[in-house]
């Protein structure tokens, strides 16, 4: 492809047209960084693209790649397809221009794919100068807000009680639920006995991942429980598409949903990580590694991370 045909876009520009719901309807920004990067902060109403070492080796050698590999909405692709989409703004970390790209990085990649897609359609595509870095110095009020820290939630434990029970307090219990996703939370059986914390949170549907552990505000949070016990023989698998439509039910809805097991640590971290290597298209070691910068104590068991292992495998290789 002639990356002369791709344009370079400002910051100040893009800003212009965001800040215009006609321009910014018509106008998709599909973000290259990785997953990490962009659940970190991003543009609003940017589109992260998905990639990971299968589609890496898989792409050596050709100029593009289908788009259906990189965009997986194809809500979103269908658009793109029938031309209602005026401009598509391409961005990564900080790259000045086009020529400033590595041969096999995502972002020329993706610059390919869309001139091929674009051929026949009124279409203008762009790299934005500078990159998210460089849009972020300067318009931060059009990026997303980072999660906020556990901190910030009502206290789970009474700062005027004088007795041990912050001690006595199993250390996977202390402070609260965490974001993993802005409409999806983790935490222990604790934490989904807290209302006060729920409602802050503005959870409305509580995911629950064990056979033992109560669902206290029934009537008042929509439920699910999928009865699996914290053992290596477990079959947590044959949940992990149950778990996902459910999760994936809350969102649609605009709701929020909490995952939880006893301890917040293998069960319902086993969920998320699967819920994140479906929908988001990352691999098992780049979704752990995410979910646990949020709450450190996850370990799924080694029966669970076998079965996520596989999971992994049938994902990304389809």
């Amino acid at each position: 492809m002639v990356m002369e045909e791709v344009l370079q876009l400002e910051s100040a520009e893009l800003a212009r047209l965001l800040r215009e719901p006609e321009e910014a309807g018509r106008t998709l920004v599909l973000d290259c960084r990785p997953f990490l990067a962009f659940c970190q902060a991003h543009l609003r109403d940017s589109r992260p693209v998905r990639w990971n070492g299968l589609l890496r080796r898989r792409s050596r050698g050709r100029a593009g790649v289908s788009l259906d590999w990189l965009v997986p909405d194809r809500a979103l692709l269908g658009r793109l397809r029938r031309g209602e989409l005026s401009r598509l703004v391409v961005l990564d970390e900080a790259s000045g221009s086009v020529l400033a790209l590595r041969a096999d990085s995502l972002a020329r990649l993706l610059l390919n794919s869309l001139l091929l897609e674009a051929r026949a359609r009124p279409t203008l595509i762009y790299l934005l100068r500078g990159g998210f870095d460089g849009f972020q110095a300067r318009f931060p009020e059009l990026c997303s807000e980072p999660p906020p820290p556990p901190a910030s939630l009502p206290a789970l434990i009474d700062p005027k009680d004088d007795s041990n029970t912050r001690t006595m307090t199993p250390f996977y219990d202390q402070g609260g639920p965490v974001e993993i996703l802005p409409f999806l939370y983790l935490g222990s059986c604790y934490h989904s006995s807290n209302k006060q914390v729920l409602e802050s949170l503005g959870i409305t549907a509580v995911l629950n991942v064990s056979a033992s552990c109560p669902n206290h505000f029934e009537g008042q949070f929509r439920y699910k429980s999928i009865p699996v016990e914290d053992n290596h023989m477990a079959e947590i698998s044959i949940w992990f598409q149950e778990a996902i439509g459910f999760i994936d039910s809350v969102k649609s809805s605009g709701g929020r949903v909490l995952v939880h097991c006893q301890a917040g640590i293998s069960r319902s971290a086993t969920i998320c990580l699967a819920y994140l290597i479906q929908t988001q298209r990352v691999r098992l070691e780049e979704a752990f590694d995410f979910v646990k910068q949020r709450r450190g104590v996850i370990s799924p068991n080694f029966g669970f991370m076998g079965q996520l292992l596989q999971f992994e495998t049938e994902v990304l290789c389809h």
